[in-house]
């Protein structure tokens, strides 16, 4: 299986995570270098970084993209609206939007729709991606997920993705825990999202292994922390 997958075509599957709130400018602009050094797909940087993740990448091919109403998708539909534009005026060109989940979880489907409308138009005005975020470890039924991805269609956004990654549910031990980027969901947004609408396993996708096993469910992104270990897996003299 390994080697019929390049290094590349891995790399170009990566959106390297720079999102925890603890990373300061530096540990950033290791990581935006890091992103730089094995060219990956993109950088998704906390949104006051993007102009200079911007800056460091110009000249280079790994795209710049950020976060919208995350990680819980509470803020109001202006306010994403807003920092979606003001993103893409620092030099985003993909934009990963957390849904709000208690209006999903309400029924409010004409929300929510407005809401992923409202963006999706900000984002195919400035010729940019959009990546919605379902947050999946927040909905306990498989329809919820069946809905979010009718509604995406509608609006024909580029991609649908699992999880934020902080996520946190209460789990039967107490703890507070995050299933994220499961195959059952992937397989399920997969069925659901039409063809042209690609798919992101966001949240537990830390190796090699786990990249390849989405893959094959046809999963074109991933978000990833462990970008460096992924990739130091392949042994492939071809790139």
């Amino acid at each position: 299986m390994m080697s019929a997958v390049t290094k590349h075509e891995i790399a170009k599957m990566i959106d390297h995570s720079l999102l925890h709130p603890t990373m300061d400018d530096e540990t950033l602009k290791e990581g935006i270098e890091l992103a730089r050094k094995y060219n990956v797909a993109s950088v998704c940087i906390k949104p006051y970084a993007v102009k200079m993740a911007a800056d460091l990448l110009k000249g280079s091919d790994v795209m710049v993209g950020t976060v919208i109403g995350f990680p819980h998708g509470n803020s109001k539909v202006e306010v994403k609206v807003f920092e979606a534009e003001k993103a893409l005026e620092d030099g985003a060109v993909e934009i990963d939007m957390v849904v709000n989940s208690g209006k999903v979880l309400s029924g409010d489907w004409d929300y929510v729709d407005a809401e992923i409308g409202a963006i999706a138009a900000v984002t195919k005005k400035q010729g940019a991606a959009l990546k919605v975020i379902f947050e999946n470890d927040f909905l306990p039924e498989d329809s919820y997920k069946i809905k979010l991805c009718g509604i995406c269609n509608k609006h024909k956004v580029e991609f649908v993705k699992t999880s934020t990654g902080y996520g946190f549910v209460k789990q039967s031990d107490g703890s507070y825990n995050y299933k994220g980027a499961t195959l059952h969901d992937l397989e399920l947004m997969r069925r659901h999202a039409d063809p042209e609408v690609q798919v992101k396993a966001a949240g537990g996708v830390r190796s090699l292994e786990d990249t390849l096993k989405v893959r094959e469910l046809g999963v074109t992104r991933i978000g990833a922390t462990a970008t460096e270990t992924i990739l130091m897996a392949i042994r492939d003299k071809n790139t």
